[in-house]
């Protein structure tokens, strides 16, 4: 077997994002394109010989074949073993218990997360660290300076491995283990929740519809909420990963998992409804005639945490990204524990759990998690949210209304306006900067502005600081708008406005939000001038 070395030069744009390198599908698939990004990421990470590195994916288009030069380029380079889920599939969560599991010292993650898959659609790779979360920004600057100074790249000269039977291979001196993807991360969530308790609750008639949306999270929520937790055969639909997630969007929101917002709003509805994305990370909860934004399932899975076995004992503390909302921060206070705020992004967590600062976290993208992994994960927020119904007897629509009368609900909403012209979203920005400093005490659309900052953020535990992470501006009353231009998307720029405002009155906790937030909507345009500076009359999603 002949180890080849191929000579390359730097390809422009392989910068990675707070979630690692997302581009086109057909980009990755470029000459020399995906590997000039897995050599780089060898030099940034000090070389993997004599290491062991965990792989899987999402199983998007180009997901089997990306598997395939990863562990040719790992065996020439010297790694010592990579252990990979079956078929290169793993969700996100799974991949970083399994790091944390077999003490790996990282792996790679094939998946551009919630965005659309396909040939025409995007594709990503990202390193996990060895406590199985996202590279920190040391690594990924390190990553991106080898991208830029590259030269060449090793690669074995091999037929494909067979990742379709579980077992071991070799590769070279290197050692290739298939395993079962479902297996170590279904164990895992036994132990933290209450299985029998979950089981009890589907034997008595509760009725769940859980859309996988084609994507990873089908073969881990049927062998648990089906086979295992006694689920009614089909409450698990669009279970089988495609390449192109049957040609949808697996973003689990209210747009693009209506058919799901159809069944949990109509008659005969079931009880619960969620939804998982691409790579199985984030997580949409729905009640019977009620949507719970990922803010107040973060506070409620917070407030309620001493019903589930393994948060029974008290959280250490929490912690959200900037833009997700305040209702956390009121639980927090109520709990006598500390609630710190993040850029976004879930590397930026990791050192919270890793100190022990930290319990449970969530981000306003339908991001949620614990220290059980150092990665968001959806199934375990739906396994979460079951057992304390399970445990509770109540419905979701009961427990959020309790929930708002105890704590006061923070009406909350994202306005995204995607594909924007990329110089024209950072002239909005950048023009909004430097207004900063005159806008405190000014009137904006009739709102009194308490003050107006960019959101910066010192790592209490390594001291680190990274700016420029969004745009605040906070209204007397408890208002606050947020912008910020997103890192995830693969064409132009993604501008994001988040709408938040405070109510405490229980007679007015049950609006409309968008009609709640109407204020505060006409505020960020005013502030912004976000129709005329981008064209666009309404943004593309609303969640």
């Amino acid at each position: 077997m002949t180890i080849l070395t191929i000579p390359t030069g730097p390809i422009e744009g392989q910068k990675p994002g707070t979630s690692g390198l997302r581009k086109k599908t057909r980009v990755f698939m470029g000459p020399h394109y995906l590997e000039n990004y897995l050599a780089a990421t060898w030099d940034g990470i000090g070389g993997v010989a004599g290491k062991t590195l965990v792989l899987g994916g999402d199983g998007r288009y180009f997901n089997d074949r990306a598997a395939q030069v990863m562990l040719r380029m790992a065996a020439a380079s010297g790694a010592k073993k990579v252990i990979v889920g079956q078929n290169a599939l793993l969700s996100t969560p799974a991949a970083s218990h399994l790091i944390r599991l077999r003490r790996a010292d990282g792996g790679i993650i094939l998946s551009a997360s919630h965005n659309p898959g396909g040939p025409d659609g995007d594709f990503g790779v990202k390193y996990n660290v060895a406590n199985g979360g996202p590279a920190p920004e040391g690594v990924t600057a390190r990553i991106f300076e080898a991208t830029k100074t590259i030269s060449e790249y090793r690669i074995a000269e091999s037929q494909d491995i067979d990742l379709g039977t579980i077992g071991t291979a070799r590769l070279l001196d290197m050692e290739i283990e298939v395993v079962d993807p479902v297996a170590d991360y279904q164990a895992l969530m036994e132990k933290l929740f209450d299985f029998p308790a979950i089981k009890a609750l589907f034997a008595g008639g509760f009725r769940l519809r859980f859309d996988a949306m084609h994507a990873i999270t089908g073969p881990y929520a049927s062998a648990i909420l089906e086979s295992t937790l006694g689920a009614a055969p089909g409450s698990v639909v669009n279970a089988v990963p495609l390449p192109d997630f049957g040609q949808g969007h697996p973003d689990p929101n209210p747009i693009w998992a209506k058919a799901l917002m159809d069944a949990m709003f109509g008659a005969q509805s079931p009880d619960f409804g969620a939804a998982s994305d691409g790579d199985g990370d984030r997580n949409m909860i729905v009640g019977r005639g009620i949507y719970v934004t990922p803010s107040d399932s973060l506070a409620a899975i917070a407030a309620n945490a001493s019903h589930v076995k393994a948060y029974a004992g008290g959280l250490k503390g929490v912690a959200r990204s900037m833009p997700t909302s305040r209702a956390l921060d009121r639980v927090a206070e109520r709990l006598g524990i500390d609630c710190y705020e993040t850029p976004t992004g879930w590397k930026f967590f990791g050192n919270l759990l890793d100190a022990g600062r930290a319990t449970i976290c969530g981000e306003e993208s339908a991001g949620t998690g614990s220290d059980h992994v150092r990665e968001k994960d959806g199934l375990w927020a739906v396994l979460f949210w079951l057992n304390v119904l399970a445990v509770r007897k109540v419905s979701v629509a009961d427990l959020m209304a309790e929930h708002w009368k105890s704590y006061g609900r923070n009406y909350y909403s994202r306005h995204d306006y995607e594909a924007v012209d990329s110089d024209a979203a950072q002239k909005l920005v950048d023009d909004l900067r430097a207004r900063l400093p005159d806008l405190p005490g000014s009137e904006i659309a009739g709102l009194a502005v308490e003050s107006a900052d960019e959101f910066a953020y010192d790592d209490p535990v390594d001291a680190s600081r990274s700016e420029g992470q969004g745009l605040r501006f906070t209204f007397d009353g408890g208002g606050r708008i947020v912008l910020r231009l997103s890192g995830t998307g693969t064409e132009g720029a993604t501008l994001r406005v988040y709408l938040e405002r405070v109510e405490t009155d229980p007679a007015r906790m049950h609006d409309d939000p968008q009609e709640a937030l109407a204020g505060i909507i006409a505020a960020a345009e005013s502030l912004a001038g976000i129709k005329e500076r981008t064209g666009r009359d309404a943004p593309d999603v609303i969640t």
